[in-house]
């Protein structure tokens, strides 16, 4: 068993001649799994909330909604650098194999739920987390485990397949999820299971530790303490943040987020200042005087804040309004949906290599810049779309949206790992994963404000006069008016159709049959919102749109020079050829030694 819980070193036998092939791969495997699991749930929630006989739309509910999600992604943000940290000391591949022993077991442990109702949403949630914990051990380290197997002409290229197959992998999920959770939804994690073994066996047999552990360097315990608790912080607030709180359609000023937020930044500033005195520091605050680094993490940063709430609007466009009003099902739009995004998915995974590998050959800093541009431009596309769009000229703004993406991410994520030196790679590439992953619980969280807020303004009045002009009295539409945005959003968000629910079964009946007919068809509720989403969605956009042009910005600011210097030359370390080498020097030296006896 210790020879399987212990990674390979470099020199147990000569490293194959496509190693770095195998790294690639295993490691893409990898992070497709861990962002895959991020979105896979997203639109199998309808049927994992009947399955396990929990009300989505019940007040309080939200609470195991939002969890489900975006868990995940929190866990993996607050773990990520000190796991990328314990590579650099302890072996990057030693950490990563370990996660997908973390990830497939709490996979397993996922489809064995056998409680329903608050507790089996919190035994969902839990293992979630933990399923997050074993994410975050895969991210943390196969970026850097990629830096050491390849060498820097090609980089970008291998980066750009693994980061591309990464960022691909959320909305391959929602493909994923809309086909398996109407089956089953246990199969919604089930399907981790054989893949993440077939993983583990292979990293565990293949892999080889090609760096070198940073022997005598210590665990900065108070500082990995108080950025965790920092970020959790900071990220649970967001969660409460976009729930309603009192009268108010949101609680941002409520007495609970703010002492977490003001909470959360308190600890990183404590974190910030252990730092600048730690000996052995767990964020490497150094590298950001590297000028690629920075540049090319907060561009990373900034175009994750605008990509990760782009996919939940998305799917609220097309699951709540766009579908039903093309006489889909609310039943059926969950799949629909994850089908209709594939333009995107498609775009990302064509202009990610291909972006990739012309950077190695002429930089990245013209691709990733113009990259962000025409997300920008993309993003002003969707703006002037209609809420009932044409198809054709839907996925064809997707399409260029993904090749907008690709040609960002690759040469971007290449530039950001080849400006570290190879002591650091870990902890760097763990510190740009944070960053990003951070950037898409931020963005969420202000996505769905923004759209709540457009909501909130216009939705009770709106849903009022609708539900009265359709023969509900007036006192009981107004109630219902009164529906918090954040449940009528959600509703939208999971394919539902919220009326029946919120008027009632006593009140329908009360109703003639074509105005019952009408409030509980597939229109209604879609045209209803129609108009409140449009405005909030409007908002978002352009909040998207700006954060792209800063990272435009900051992604030309990162210099001409993304490589940093490596003494020992710019391939790596490949222990067959070096005992090739050395064995032609010992056989020259001894047959020069007996010509000299000789003479």
């Amino acid at each position: 068993m210790t020879r399987w819980l212990t990674s390979r070193r470099a020199d147990d036998g000569p490293l194959p001649d496509n190693y770095k092939w195998i790294a690639l791969s295993n490691t893409t495997l990898a992070v497709l799994l861990a962002t895959l699991d991020g979105s896979i749930t997203i639109i199998a929630m309808p049927d994992i909330f009947r399955g396990i006989q929990l009300n989505p739309l019940q007040s309080g509910n939200s609470f195991y909604l939002l969890w489900m999600v975006l868990g995940y992604l929190i866990v993996s943000s607050v773990l990520i650098v000190s796991l990328g940290r314990l590579g650099d000391m302890f072996g990057r591949v030693r950490i990563y194999n370990l996660g997908y022993v973390i990830y497939t077991a709490a996979s397993l442990l996922l489809t064995i739920d056998w409680m329903t109702g608050a507790a089996g949403a919190t035994y969902l949630v839990i293992l979630r987390l933990v399923q997050g914990v074993g994410g975050a051990f895969l991210l943390a380290n196969s970026a850097a485990i990629i830096t050491d197997a390849f060498p820097t002409r090609q980089r970008g290229m291998a980066l750009g397949i693994n980061n591309i197959v990464g960022v691909s992998g959320m909305f391959i999920g929602l493909v994923l999820g809309g086909l398996l959770a109407p089956i089953n939804w246990r199969l919604v994690f089930l399907i981790s299971v054989p893949v993440g073994l077939f993983g583990t066996v292979w990293a565990y047999r293949n892999l080889r530790e090609l760096s070198r552990p940073q022997t005598g360097a210590r665990i900065d315990w108070p500082g990995n303490v108080s950025f965790a608790v920092g970020l959790i912080l900071i990220m649970v607030s967001i969660t409460y943040g976009i729930r309603p709180y009192g009268h108010d359609a949101m609680g941002w000023l409520s007495p609970r987020v703010l002492g977490l937020a003001g909470g959360g930044v308190a600890c990183l500033l404590g974190f910030a200042v252990i730092e600048l005195r730690s000996d052995n520091p767990m964020f490497r605050l150094p590298l950001l005087r590297i000028r690629a680094f920075s540049a090319g993490t907060l561009s990373t940063f900034l175009a994750s804040i605008a990509r990760g709430g782009l996919m939940f609007m998305l799917i609220i466009w097309l699951q709540g309004i766009w579908l039903p009003e093309h006489g889909v099902s609310f039943a059926a739009t969950p799949l629909r949906a994850g089908i209709l995004m594939l333009p995107l998915t498609v775009g990302m995974l064509v202009a990610g290599p291909v972006s990739g590998i012309l950077s190695d050959r002429y930089g990245a800093r013209g691709f990733a810049t113009g990259g962000m541009l025409a997300t920008a431009a993309t993003f002003v596309l969707l703006w002037l779309l209609p809420i009932d769009f044409g198809y054709v000229e839907f996925a064809g703004v997707l399409a260029l949206l993904g090749v907008s993406f690709g040609m960002f991410a690759s040469p971007n994520r290449a530039a950001v790992m080849n400006s570290l030196p190879p002591q650091d790679r870990g902890a760097g590439g763990a510190m740009n994963q944070t960053f990003q992953n951070s950037a898409q619980v931020l963005s969420v969280g202000i996505f769905f404000s923004l759209m709540i807020a457009g909501l909130a303004a216009n939705l009770p009045h709106t849903l009022t006069q609708g539900l009265h002009q359709h023969g509900v009295p007036l006192a009981r539409a107004a109630v219902i008016g009164r529906t918090p945005a954040v449940s009528v959003l959600f509703a939208a968000f999971l394919g539902y159709n919220p009326i029946r629910s919120l008027v009632g079964t006593h009140a329908l009946h009360a109703l003639s049959t074509p105005a019952r007919a009408a409030l509980t068809g597939r229109s209604f509720f879609p045209h209803l919102i129609a108009g409140p989403f449009r405005d909030g969605l409007h908002t978002a956009f352009t909040f998207a749109i700006v954060a792209c042009l800063i990272a435009a910005v900051a992604s030309a600011l990162r210099g001409g020079v993304y490589h940093h210097t490596e003494p020992e030359g710019d391939r790596p370390p490949d222990l067959a050829r070096a005992a090739r080498v050395a064995r032609r020097d010992v056989v020259t030296t001894a047959e020069a030694a007996a010509g000299r006896a000789r003479r």
